[in-house]
């Protein structure tokens, strides 16, 4: 006689609880809420955790944008200057005892500029000098502002209100400095707000107070040009009037010299041929030229990596801090859980999900916050040195701030998890 078949026993699979079927699944879920409620019970220091983390996520986002910003504003501040060869004669330095602060190292400009300009495969020379010159208008005081040697005028000058320069630099006058000045000036909007003055309105410069006294310039236009290229306020009179004013007809010098080669010439080509022929100068091209000036400043960079490292470690030691406290104000309860049979590796779970739950708020926190922080030190960049767009956010970025937040989370979890491996229920029951 066979037995009836058990009408339930087919329905066994349907009725078996999930935590059965899926212990593992079950764990985690089990230690994901046990470490949601630890933290929302300790949450002054979660909320100093998050806050840590945050702030090592947002140091990494914006120094890296700003590293990414410098070089896309860099390459375009050089092409758009058109030029595709810089000349100079090594790093620009100060002379305190001398009037101007500045001491050119390009000797002989203008003789060097009509040596380059007769090559055929150079098309335009543009020698400049930068020097600090005394300005006042006749409704300020003085200011120290750069002066700029240069033709303000050409394509590559951008002129946005007036005319700019009307003459040629006939003040030169094959070296003599016997020519006229032509007394004009061409300044950008910073220093037009400064000096509150417009086009047609007077300015006086000059190397001391009483050179500028006696040199009265027209304002002929306004420019962003050269302000854009050093970052300041400043002021723009040809070459040999900057020398005039400055005292330093003498030696003919400049701060460095521009060139543009002739069409189908190679640039590369150009400035190797030209540093041959003048070992005593540093001939690059414009990504070589690039590339020295970010060289320069590998100490300023060197010092915000540091400054973001310490922000990792800041964080990093908040999150294990956290994780340790809750160690070691709960050893009893973590005891007696490993009595009942829980396994080491159960609590460490929990662990983890603290601190990817610390991770995740304390990342997606830091990414938003990415965003506000960056438009203001852009504004910043735009007062202090006239351009902004110095910090952007690629999402590689955003994506590399968030990972940050997550490994920290992980290293935090392992390196604490070795004190519940270590708690003997014996010692705290």
């Amino acid at each position: 006689m066979t037995e009836d078949a058990d009408p339930n026993r087919g329905s066994d699979a349907a009725t078996t609880p999930e935590s059965s079927r899926f212990p593992r699944l079950s764990r985690v879920r089990g230690s994901a809420g046990i470490a949601v409620s630890q933290l929302s019970h300790a949450r002054g220091r979660t909320v100093l955790t998050v806050l840590g983390i945050t702030l090592a996520v947002l140091a990494a986002t914006l120094l890296a944008g700003t590293g990414i910003g410098v070089i896309q504003t860099g390459q375009q501040q050089f092409d758009a200057a058109g030029r595709d060869v810089w000349i100079t004669g090594g790093p620009v330095r100060f002379s305190p005892t001398g009037v101007g602060g500045f001491e050119n190292s390009i000797v002989d400009a203008h003789g060097l500029d009509a040596e380059l300009e007769a090559r055929e495969d150079v098309k335009v020379v543009t020698p400049m000098s930068f020097q600090t010159v005394y300005v006042r208008s006749n409704e300020s005081d003085y200011e120290t502002l750069v002066g700029v040697g240069a033709p303000a005028r050409g394509g590559s000058v951008q002129i946005t209100n007036g005319s700019g320069f009307s003459r040629p630099d006939v003040h030169y006058a094959g070296g003599n400095y016997t020519g006229p000045m032509t007394h004009e000036v061409v300044i950008d909007q910073r220093t037009a707000e400064m000096m509150n003055v417009s086009v047609g309105d007077s300015l006086y410069v000059g190397g001391t107070t009483g050179i500028a006294r006696e040199n009265e310039f027209t304002v002929v236009g306004v420019s962003p040009t050269f302000s854009r290229f050093l970052g300041t306020p400043s002021v723009v009179v040809h070459l040999s009037e900057l020398q005039e004013v400055t005292g330093s007809t003498g030696a003919d010098t400049a701060t460095l010299m521009t060139l543009t080669v002739a069409d189908g010439a190679d640039p590369e080509a150009v400035a190797a041929d030209i540093q041959a022929d003048y070992p005593d100068y540093d001939v690059r091209t414009n990504q070589e030229q690039l590339t020295e000036i970010l060289r320069d400043q590998a100490v300023v960079m060197a010092a915000g990596g540091s400054l973001v490292f310490l922000a990792l470690l800041a964080g990093l030691a908040l999150s294990v801090n956290v994780l340790l406290s809750h160690v070691y104000h709960q050893k009893r309860e973590l005891a007696a859980l490993k009595a009942l049979g829980t396994s080491s590796s159960t609590l460490s779970l929990t662990l983890v999900a603290q601190a990817l739950v610390l991770g995740t708020f304390g990342g997606l926190l830091g990414v938003a916050l990415s965003f506000p922080a960056a438009v203001g030190l852009n504004r910043l960049a735009q007062l202090l040195v006239g351009f902004g767009d110095v910090v952007v956010l690629p999402r590689a970025v955003l994506a590399g701030g968030f990972a940050i937040a997550f490994v920290m989370s992980l290293v935090s979890s392992l390196a604490v998890s070795r004190q519940i491996a270590g708690i003997r229920p014996l010692d705290h029951l």
